[in-house]
């Protein structure tokens, strides 16, 4: 009884696609899920990574991972888990420059709190809760974009702060509060 039923199901279904592309339907219209890649060099370590980090609306665990060790703390080695809406911001970001597969330059990504002090008492402008410290910012250059296209580019998006270092040659991308500086 059950292989006569599941043999009737096979057979309907392959009926009503018959039916379907006979009809004239476009069956491959349904699109594949999208893949987000990333692939970013880090400054103060010379590490590279390009990953698939999320297709569609799933993110890839592992992926995640190897960004959240990639974006640690260089100077402790922390770990933080990042919130991934910073991952999409910098996907995003490229795909409004119309290069999403250019690779991304990281000035700095996570700090823990002793870093994010020190670097305070070194008179580097670091701000007192920074973003950074929560895993929601990344100080970022794109080879062959200019530090001003890039940030119209990341203020453009409206998705949290932008904060624009002309003399250092980078631009801070958060998910925080929209703001600017």
């Amino acid at each position: 009884m059950q292989f006569r039923f599941v043999a009737s199901a096979c057979i309907s279904a392959i009926l009503l696609l018959h039916a379907a592309t006979s009809a004239g339907a476009n069956t491959s219209s349904v699109a594949a899920p999208v893949p987000y890649r990333l692939n970013l060099y880090h400054l103060h370590t010379g590490e590279s990574i390009h990953v698939v980090y999320r297709v569609g609306d799933r993110y890839i665990p592992d992926a995640v991972a190897q960004l959240n060790h990639f974006l640690r703390d260089h100077r402790t080695g922390e770990v933080k888990n990042y919130d991934v809406r910073e991952f999409d911001l910098l996907h995003d970001l490229l795909v409004k420059l119309k290069d999403p597969d250019a690779e991304i330059d990281i000035v700095c990504g996570y700090r823990t709190p002793w870093s994010n002090n020190y670097l305070r008492q070194h008179g580097h402008g670091v701000a007192l809760h920074s973003q950074h410290m929560e895993a929601k910012a990344i100080d970022i250059r794109v080879q062959g974009v200019s530090t001003e296209s890039l940030r119209n580019a990341a203020l453009s998006l409206e998705r949290g702060g932008v904060g624009y270092y002309q003399k250092s040659a980078f631009v801070h991308v958060d998910v925080g509060p929209i703001r600017r500086w």
